[in-house]
């Protein structure tokens, strides 16, 4: 992929101009699948912060796995070997985001405790905020393992 450092830098970017870190992922993407920059964000807005700021899978990782469903996705309900393929790839790429960063469990890479609260209030982007989170670093991950995943098929 020729433009890849730049794609994986405007993930980056995008998550530091205070979009959620699944639009940040899918965004820098979005283009090479016909999709504009709205367009981008409207489908990957809800996965944010662990899915709807429930901290579960990692929001960055679940716009990997969105790009992963625009690159090989089933057309056909009874399409059973592209959806396994599609699936494949998704707990291969997955599997590469925990090895890289120790899970893929939102509250788990942000540290915090199981029974912790619940809030659906997205927090100012502050300075203390990037000093207390690793999402940067997990947007960067996520991007540069899809990108990674694209050199591998020649795109």
């Amino acid at each position: 992929m020729k433009d890849k450092e730049e794609r994986i830098a405007r993930a980056v970017a995008y998550f530091k101009e205070g979009y959620n870190c699944s639009q940040s992922v899918v965004a820098a993407f979005a283009d090479l699948y016909g999709f504009t920059h709205e367009q981008a964000l409207h489908i990957s807005a809800s996965f944010g912060g662990g899915i709807g700021r429930m901290r579960l899978t990692c929001g960055a990782a679940c716009g990997m796995f969105q790009l992963v469903g625009l690159e090989v996705a089933a057309m056909e309900g009874k399409d059973r070997e592209t959806k396994s393929r599609n699936y494949a790839i998704v707990q291969e790429l997955a599997a590469r985001f925990k090895a890289e960063n120790g899970s893929i469990t939102c509250g788990e890479l942000l540290g915090l405790k199981r029974d912790a609260p619940v809030s659906n209030q997205a927090e100012a982007r502050t300075a203390a905020y990037y000093a207390k989170r690793p999402c940067p670093k997990m947007v960067e991950s996520a991007a540069r393992i899809f990108a990674d995943y694209l050199d591998s098929i020649g795109r």
